[in-house]
């Protein structure tokens, strides 16, 4: 059975429009451990767009279930999560006019800047896992740099406009799933996930973990958060 990590990032984007104390991420955490979340997962970027520093110090003290920080391997947020020390950090690339993560961290090109990243993380105890694109050549790199796991972009496969595209790009996140635990990697994936098309994926079965959040909120504003939690907690499973 698949975990589910809930995304709590656009909770502090409708408290950031107007730069006001509510909604609090800190209250959705909670929801979302009540409706059956494994873990709460947060996005604390460069411009602190949405997600602040306050909100990971306050969540690292109540979360009872594991916390997974999203990060650049920059120095500074880098100096936060050593400081907090989340359960895990998962590094992203991360470009300021992008208004969501577009893809995966190029491990490759950067490798040299994410192995002192890692190296400092997992020094503190904090479990560190790579946001990659499914591709048997960065899920090698990622392997030689001695990671606990890689989180697969599903964003090609979300996006999908047709059946047949949906069935290929299906395929490639189930093929570099397989070749992810062949190099003893755990298996999480994400971005893009749906209550409509996360059941296809769920069944796969080396997936020990999924991060899922724009599409919870979304649901939220109509059902209520821990229902939308919960819903997509059963779909996981």
């Amino acid at each position: 059975m698949s975990a589910l990590g809930v995304n709590i990032d656009h909770i502090a984007t409708v408290r950031q429009a107007r730069r006001a104390i509510e909604p609090d991420p800190v209250w959705a955490a909670v929801l979302a451990e009540l409706g059956g979340a494994d873990g709460i997962t947060l996005h604390v970027r460069e411009d602190r767009r949405h997600v602040q520093d306050r909100d990971l110090r306050v969540l690292k003290e109540t979360a009872q279930i594991k916390l997974n920080l999203e990060m650049a391997a920059e120095d500074e947020v880098t100096t936060l999560a050593l400081d907090v020390r989340p359960d895990q950090a998962t590094l992203v690339p991360e470009k300021r006019e992008e208004i969501t993560t577009e893809g995966g961290l190029d491990v490759i090109a950067n490798s040299d800047r994410v192995k002192v990243c890692i190296e400092q993380l997992r020094e503190a105890g904090i479990e560190v896992s790579l946001f990659i694109d499914p591709d048997e050549r960065q899920i090698e790199a990622s392997r030689k740099l001695s990671v606990d796991a890689v989180e697969l972009h599903t964003g090609r496969y979300a996006d999908a406009k047709n059946m047949q595209e949906q069935n290929h790009e299906f395929d490639v996140l189930k093929k570099a799933g397989r070749f992810t635990r062949e190099q003893g990697l755990l298996l999480h994936m994400g971005h893009g996930l749906t209550y409509r098309n996360v059941s296809r994926v769920a069944r796969i079965p080396e997936v020990s973990e999924f991060n899922i959040g724009h599409s919870i909120v979304a649901r939220s504003i109509m059902v209520g958060f821990e229902r939308a939690v919960r819903e997509m907690k059963e779909l996981v499973s």
